[in-house]
């Protein structure tokens, strides 16, 4: 292994391998997935696809950058110089998300001090979200705030910033989101919407909600972005591999848990499970959210605290993103910690100006017919890491073999779901991968409207 920063043991890899899991994937994305595909019919297809294909694939990113010491570039030219490339394709995903993530990121921070200042009624109204995002300055001011305190922690380095920071910040975290849904479950109404969440009606079991499930995965487990690849390269070789993936996985699951156990039942509270809103997708946190705490006593403090967690949601997986984009950058061009920071804290600027004044001043470019952020995040999510997953299972499955990942997990303890992991890896994560992009396609040229 070469000389590189590392995490001080196992507690600071899982929390910061957590930490980057743990993001909007789990407090925005999986609630309104959730809620559209019939609650815990959802919850269930997700649980089994988190601890097989989710698993899978999640220990063999980590295996590949332990073995190699190499960020996502370097790894994968290591294991076979033919899949160099796919080397360069994970890094384009962290490269493409991380401007969009921030300008995200930057509309949280807007909310939760919105909620603090006491305007919740404000927040409520039906063109507030609308007005906030089509301006030009204001959603700038965010942003940068937003990129500004992911880039501080990275340029402290790994030990002294991403562990240092995940190990403070995860734990307020998980209180801020138990705190929460406690609360939300002592509102009138709220059982209805606890029943929906957490009982699985197996008739509504679909290709349908097996598909959003499986591509919930990457956004809630950071895979096929080679963040997985660059944390598992500081990891230190006597920390148990399989143990660590395992902790990471139950932490980001919990996570999901508890904000749709946060998000549904107080939109049955407000709404009485009204099918429009449960159906209304990514405007639940900036749009229904803030009715939902408006309604609420006590709203303006509730909804701090739930942007709050969120903002400690995005930040961690942020940081993940830009460090991964510097670690390539460090690996490639033998250049210094810092100075890679700050060409990439430069250019996610220059890049999430487009996707921040993409609803106001740029909205007139639309490629493909989106927005910037609308246009980045299919190209990224829907697209790219599909592609990067399958490849890489093509070359751990069958390439270099799964005894190369095998290896090294045993390196550091038993691999007891070893078996579990090559059947996965080999036959069915492939072909659930190939699904999955197929479907965004044809969603894509209308063909379907999964």
């Amino acid at each position: 292994m070469n000389n590189r920063s590392s995490f001080s043991g196992k507690l600071g890899f899982v929390l910061a391998a957590a930490g980057s899991a743990v993001g909007l994937g789990n407090i925005w994305r999986f609630p309104y997935l959730a809620a559209q595909y019939g609650g815990g019919t959802f919850l269930l297809v997700y649980l089994i696809m988190a601890v097989t294909f989710g698993f899978s694939l999640m220990i063999a990113e980590v295996a590949i950058g332990r073995k190699t010491g190499l960020s996502a570039i370097g790894a994968f030219k290591s294991l076979d110089s033919r899949f160099g490339f796919l080397g360069v394709l994970a890094a384009l995903v962290p490269i493409i998300i991380f401007p969009y993530y921030s300008v995200i990121g930057g509309w949280v921070i807007k909310y939760f001090f919105v909620f603090l200042s006491g305007g919740a009624s404000a927040a409520a109204g039906d063109d507030y979200f609308t007005g906030f995002v089509g301006g030009t300055f204001e959603p700038l001011g965010w942003f940068l705030i937003f990129l500004g305190v992911t880039a501080v922690i990275v340029l402290l380095g790994v030990e002294k910033g991403i562990e240092k920071v995940s190990k403070f910040m995860m734990p307020i975290l998980v209180l801020l989101a138990i705190g929460i849904s406690i609360y939300c479950l002592t509102l009138n109404g709220a059982m209805d919407g606890l029943a929906y969440y957490v009982k699985p009606q197996m008739a509504d079991v679909s290709v349908k909600t097996i598909l959003a499930a499986m591509g919930q995965l990457f956004y809630s487990m950071s895979l096929a972005m080679g963040i997985m690849v660059t944390y598992g390269s500081y990891m230190r070789k006597d920390t148990n591999l399989e143990s660590s993936v395992r902790q990471i996985e139950i932490f980001d699951t919990a996570i999901a848990f508890l904000a749709g156990l946060m998000v549904i039942p107080a939109v049955f509270v407000f709404s009485g499970g009204d099918p429009k809103i449960l159906q209304s997708g990514p405007s639940l946190m900036f749009v229904i959210l803030p009715k939902v705490f408006d309604s609420m006593q006590f709203g303006n403090a509730v909804g701090a605290a739930f942007f709050l967690l969120v903002i400690f949601a995005a930040l961690t997986s942020s940081i993940s993103l830009m460090e991964t984009i510097v670690s390539i950058i460090v690996d490639k061009a033998k250049i210094g910690r810092k100075p890679a920071a700050i060409l990439v804290t430069i250019g996610v600027l220059l890049l999430g100006m487009l996707s921040c004044l993409g609803y106001g001043p740029l909205a007139a470019i639309a490629p493909l017919g989106m927005a910037f952020l609308d246009f980045f995040d299919f190209i990224s999510n829907s697209i790219m890491m599909p592609i990067v997953a399958f490849l890489t299972c093509i070359l751990v499955g069958h390439i270099v073999g799964p005894k190369m990942v095998i290896d090294e997990v045993e390196t550091s303890g038993t691999f007891r779901r070893k078996k579990l992991f090559v059947v996965m890896v080999r036959w069915i994560a492939p072909v659930m991968l190939l699904m999955i992009l197929a479907t965004e396609i044809l969603k894509f040229f209308g063909v379907i409207t999964v």
